[in-house]
């Protein structure tokens, strides 16, 4: 099993960091390596709601996603789950409400398991490993980025 951890501090209160982050069709607007976002269950968002993302890896690539709602518990934490191939991947993002520049902010941990199912992603994990972390860890980070300037204080000063 491999682990990749990062974290941020967004200049925005958690229920509009968790507002943005769990609403869906919008998902394509702020983050800028998903194309499109295909919602594949009605109802209200949690546990059990699911959507196909396609990223455009650095490459250049397209490659399409499907992620489940494990746990959401709003506005502070949600677990992921998707499978891949040759191995399944929680994806956990932890909201912390913390005092921040003497405003408040929130710091947004998001933790990215990698958990081989196959033999063949055993070997690859071991071969490729710190690789794919590397891969992992900036695409988190970019993640981040896009989060924060979505919800930041500049978009919440147009909005008003």
């Amino acid at each position: 099993m491999s682990t990749v951890t990062v974290s941020a501090f967004i200049e925005a209160q958690d229920v509009d960091v968790w507002r943005l982050l769990t609403d869906l069709p919008a998902r394509a607007d702020w983050l800028s390596a998903v194309g499109a976002v295909d919602v594949l269950s009605a109802g209200d968002f949690g546990p059990g709601t699911g959507w196909r993302e396609t990223r455009v890896r650095p490459d250049g690539v397209a490659e399409a996603e499907e992620f489940r709602v494990v746990e959401a518990v709003a506005p502070a934490r949600l677990v992921l789950s998707s499978r891949g191939a040759g191995a399944d991947y929680r994806i956990t993002w932890t909201l912390r409400t913390v005092e921040r520049r003497r405003r408040g902010c929130t710091e947004v941990t998001v933790e990215h398991e990698a958990v081989p199912t196959r033999p063949y992603g055993r070997v690859l994990a071991l071969i490729l490993g710190g690789l794919a972390a590397r891969a992992v860890e900036g695409a988190l980070r970019r993640d981040l980025a896009d989060l924060a300037l979505a919800v930041g204080p500049t978009r919440s000063a147009e909005a008003a």
